[in-house]
C-alpha cells in the first residue's frame, strides 16, 4: 500500500534552515522512505543538502537542485535538468510558503505582492513547467501546500498569507480539471497549526518573541489540545501521491486536529 516505488518526485522547499522537521524535509523524507526518487528543490542548498543527507542515511535515493521557485528561468532550467535526468517526472509537491504580518491598511504594497509570489505564483511557474511533462507521460500526482489561514481567520493578521493561499486552492480546483482528462491529479493538503522550526519565527512576528506563550496559544486553540507536527503534513502527501489515491483529484485534506471545524 502507498508504494511510490522509483517514481520521480519533486519537492520544493525541501529543507529546514532551524533545527528540526519543516513540513519540506518531512516530505521529502516520507516520500524517499515509501521508494520515491526525489528531487529536493530549495533556495538554500546547505538546508537541502542536510535532508538529502537524511534520505541517504536511510538508503534512499535524492537529488538536490538550487532553485527560487519564484522566478521563471530559474524553474524552466530546474524542470527541464529533471526532465533530462529522468525522462519524466510523476509527484510535484508545491511547498514553499512564507506569511508576513499585517492588514490592507498597514501593510507595504511590496510585501503583499512578495505574498503572493512566494505562496502563489511559485506554485503557477512549476505547475506551468511540470503539467505538459506529466501529461506527455503517464500523468502524474501535483500536491500544493495550502493554509488554513485559506478558510478561517486563524487568530494572526496575515491579510496576504491568507488570500495567497486561498487563491492556491481554486487554482488546484481550476487546474485539477482543465487536466484532468490528461491523467494529472491536483490537490490541496490544508495544514493547520503545525509545530515546525518556523514556529519560533512566527512567535518573533506575532508574540513579541514570546515563543512560550505562543506555542501554549496555538496548542489552546486546537480542539484535540495540541499542534500537529510535519509528519502528520507529510504523510497526507504521501497517501495523495499515491496510486491508491488515482481517482482523487481537485479536492483538499485538512490536517488541523479539529480547527477550521471548530468556533474557538
Amino acid at each position: 500500500m502507498f508504494s511510490l516505488k522509483d517514481k520521480i518526485a519533486v519537492v520544493t522547499g525541501c529543507g529546514s534552515i532551524y533545527p528540526g522537521w519543516g513540513n519540506g524535509k518531512a516530505i521529502a523524507v516520507t516520500l524517499a522512505r515509501q521508494g520515491a526518487i526525489v528531487v529536493g528543490v530549495d533556495r538554500n542548498v546547505e538546508a537541502a543538502g542536510e535532508t538529502k543527507e537524511i534520505i541517504e542515511k536511510e538508503g534512499g535515493v535524492c537529488h538536490v537542485a538550487a532553485c527560487d521557485v519564484t522566478d521563471s528561468a530559474q524553474v524552466k532550467d530546474l524542470v527541464r535538468d529533471c526532465t533530462a535526468r529522468f525522462g519524466r517526472l510523476d509527484i510535484l509537491v508545491n511547498n514553499v510558503g512564507q506569511s508576513e504580518p499585517g492588514g490592507p491598511v498597514d501593510m507595504a504594497e511590496e510585501v503583499w505582492d512578495a505574498q503572493f509570489s512566494i505562496n502563489m505564483k511559485s506554485a503557477f511557474l512549476m505547475c506551468k513547467s511540470v503539467i505538459p511533462v506529466m501529461a506527455a507521460g503517464n500523468g502524474g500526482s501535483i500536491i500544493n501546500i495550502s493554509s488554513v489561514a485559506a478558510l478561517r481567520y486563524a487568530g494572526k493578521p496575515q491579510v496576504a498569507y491568507a488570500s495567497s493561499k486561498a487563491a492556491l486552492i481554486q487554482f488546484t480546483k481550476t487546474t485539477a480539471v482543465i487536466h484532468a482528462q490528461q491523467g494529472v491529479r491536483l490537490n490541496c493538503v490544508i495544514p493547520g497549526l503545525i509545530f515546525t522550526p518556523l514556529v519560533r519565527r512566527l512567535a518573533d512576528k506575532y508574540a513579541k518573541g514570546d515563543f512560550e506563550g505562543f506555542v501554549a496559544h496555538r496548542n489552546n486553540q486546537v480542539p484535540m489540545g495540541k499542534m500537529g507536527d510535519a509528519w502528520d503534513i507529510a504523510h497526507a502527501v504521501a497517501f495523495l501521491a499515491s496510486d491508491e489515491a488515482r481517482y482523487i483529484t481537485g479536492t483538499e485534506i485538512l490536517v488541523d486536529g479539529g480547527f477550521t471545524a471548530a468556533t474557538r
